[in-house]
């Protein structure tokens, strides 16, 4: 049978134990990776590979030796409580051996839990779970984690206090990064959590949060927002020893200033604006963005959007002549300069 999404999220969190199988499949290997982690915790517990009730086959070994799946399925184990054969990259190839322990299955064998790469509708694997009604068949697509899921990840690791306004936050973190790393993130919370009761903090999520590029050139813009000059080259320095070029610097900039521009410009104030902004800003960064933008004022944004539309077009004319980050850093430090006025 096929899982809907809503579905099979309630399923990996509790899956069915007198079931025979369950099929995990997606072009993400990192998140179908981390539900099958899920969903065999759940069916088997913490100890269940010391206490060897599961048993790990490859898809390549099924190739070789269709026969030692059901083998798996059939064994008895030393240890009492359930268990389970898990399969990892299964394909097509595979399909003829599974669907045979599938066949076989009775109560009190191994459950069967495949993993495979992204498979089209026609695949015989996908159809030898979903038409089959003991078993289960779920596609994972690269949809943003549902707030259940997010709150789930966070029980798992024993964060439960989570305000409003961090919850989203982290749902926002959440839709940017990748599974993998959102969980990392959330691990890495836990343990800075560790020992403390007080309530997950925007503070503490910015502490944990992974730093990419961007938010290297995030502390450029604001060096640049808030007139320290004299900061702008050793900052630019190591930004261009990580690989980052001139024009995505100047977009980013645009970016930056064109959301002071929107918080500043609103009738209501940059109180108001800030608080219409999309995606929203929080915590530490909506406060530095709404004094940026107060200190600026929407006529002196505006003239700092014209110099960076300029700059964009000389980096990309074919007759610039000079270092590109070298006139980009002219430009900063040009924008810098306004900001003291």
């Amino acid at each position: 049978m096929k899982l809907s999404a809503r579905e099979a999220d309630r399923y990996f969190a509790r899956p069915d134990p007198d079931k025979t199988g369950l099929l995990i499949y997606g072009a993400d290997a990192m998140r179908v990776s981390l539900k099958r982690q899920q969903v065999l915790k759940a069916l088997l517990g913490k100890n269940a590979e010391e206490e060897m009730r599961l048993t790990r086959l490859s898809g390549g070994d099924l190739r070789k030796d269709a026969a030692q799946l059901l083998d798996a399925v059939k064994a008895v184990g030393f240890f009492p409580g359930p268990r389970a054969v898990f399969v990892e990259e299964a394909t097509d190839g595979t399909a003829p051996a599974i669907q045979a322990a599938l066949q076989d299955w009775t109560p009190g064998d191994a459950q069967i839990v495949v993993t495979a790469g992204a498979l089209k509708a026609n695949s015989k694997l996908r159809k030898a779970f979903e038409g089959h009604k003991a078993v289960f068949a779920v596609g994972l697509y690269d949809d943003p984690p549902s707030r259940d899921e997010i709150e789930r990840t966070l029980a798992d690791k024993g964060i439960r206090d989570v305000p409003r306004d961090t919850m989203a936050a982290l749902t926002d973190l959440a839709n940017d990064l990748g599974p993998g790393d959102f969980t990392q993130t959330i691990e890495k919370l836990a343990l800075y959590k560790f020992g403390d009761e007080s309530p997950v903090s925007l503070d503490d999520l910015e502490a944990c949060a992974p730093r990419s590029t961007e938010a290297a050139i995030d502390d450029v813009l604001n060096v640049v927002a808030e007139g320290r000059a004299g900061e702008i080259g050793p900052l630019l320095n190591r930004l261009q020893a990580q690989g980052t070029n001139a024009v995505s610097l100047c977009i980013g900039a645009t970016r930056h200033f064109r959301t002071l521009y929107a918080a500043a410009s609103d009738p209501g104030g940059a109180a108001a604006g800030i608080g219409k902004l999309r995606p929203p800003v929080y915590g530490k960064r909506r406060d530095r963005i709404l004094r940026q933008a107060q200190g600026w004022g929407a006529a002196n944004l505006e003239t700092a959007l014209t110099l960076l539309t300029d700059t964009d077009l000389h980096l990309r004319s074919a007759r610039q002549t000079a270092p590109a980050m070298a006139v980009m850093e002219r430009a900063l430090i040009r924008l810098a300069m306004l900001a003291r006025r």
